[in-house]
């Protein structure tokens, strides 16, 4: 089978294609041949991390053909979705059948990778916040996978004002079209904001702090670290939240499995509409990469490996 991976770390000229063996479910695990996998940015930043490499991770989606022992609730030929933390960049992998939910028959693979984790990063993140209907809320990194469903979340949650914050112009009728009041740019995000949703981080976090209202709330959920001044916090009697999906998906994974329920009862309805930037060839990794690193995509960016 076809995986990708890298020896060093770096940018996406790293990635190179090669030829494996199947995997084998073990305990536990379902084996997966895979029709679709989300790139996410934790992924695309990870590559360039100090330390060794570690296997390429993300949400991957396809149909079960083979069971490991001890599976229940499965069975060969359904189709599932879920995350993967190693080797999501191949043909075939094994997902442990806690991390596994059904695709609806009414779905494609590329609308699971597009909706599931993304939608379940920012669900897990708005409700972090603890909103309350008629707060102003702020979303960062708002045309990526999870900025347009936290976006979403927020105007079906009741929020009296969604704010949008991308990294440039173009951006702004996308992320208009998918509910949001207002556009603000990273150079100037205005405020003050009850709730901040922050898929950034690192030099934006300071920024995103001070625009906090008296009592805000701001949840962090992205890879890119930053550092805050507490005095900040206590100006504001404000709270800085972190979340990760992961925690969820481990520690409490009967909440993981509703929350996947609840995505689709949402999607079914239509008050979530998860937004796909772009469909890239399994091989072409390095170039769906590039896409994110270069803050290209409108949506989720996804690899199909067949």
């Amino acid at each position: 089978m076809l995986r990708i991976r890298h020896e060093v770390n770096g940018g996406p000229e790293v990635l190179f294609a090669e030829e494996v063996d199947r995997p084998e479910p073990g305990v536990g695990e379902v084996l997966v041949r895979v029709e679709a996998v989300g790139v996410t940015l934790p992924t695309v930043r990870k590559l360039r991390g100090s330390g060794e490499p570690v296997p390429l991770g993300g949400e991957v989606a396809g149909e079960i053909v083979a069971l490991g022992a001890g599976v229940t609730g499965f069975r060969v030929g359904d189709r599932v979705a879920g995350l993967c933390f190693t080797d999501a960049y191949a043909e075939f992998t094994v997902l442990n059948g806690t991390m596994a939910s059904r695709i609806p028959d009414s779905a494609s693979s590329v609308d699971a990778v597009a909706l599931v984790r993304s939608g379940l990063v920012a669900r897990g993140a708005y409700e972090a916040a603890r909103p309350e209907p008629g707060e102003s809320v702020l979303v960062t990194a708002a045309a990526s996978a999870v900025g347009t469903l936290a976006l979403q979340y927020a105007k079906a949650g009741g929020a009296a004002r969604v704010v949008a914050a991308v990294s440039s112009a173009d951006k702004a009728d996308f992320v208009r079209g998918l509910g949001a009041d207002e556009v603000v740019h990273y150079g100037d995000l205005g405020g003050p904001y009850d709730v901040i949703l922050d898929g950034v981080g690192g030099e934006l976090l300071g920024p995103a702090v001070r625009a906090l209202a008296t009592g805000g709330r701001l949840v962090a959920f992205s890879s890119g670290g930053g550092t805050v001044e507490a005095y900040e916090l206590l100006l504001r009697g404000a709270s800085l939240i972190g979340f990760q999906m992961r925690a969820v998906a481990t520690g409490r994974p009967e909440l993981y499995q509703r929350w996947q329920r609840e995505l689709w009862q949402l999607r079914d309805a239509g008050i979530l509409r998860p937004a796909v930037h772009g469909e890239f060839p399994l091989r072409d990794a390095a170039r769906a990469h590039a896409a994110i690193e270069q803050r290209r995509n409108l949506g989720k960016v996804v690899l199909v490996p067949r």
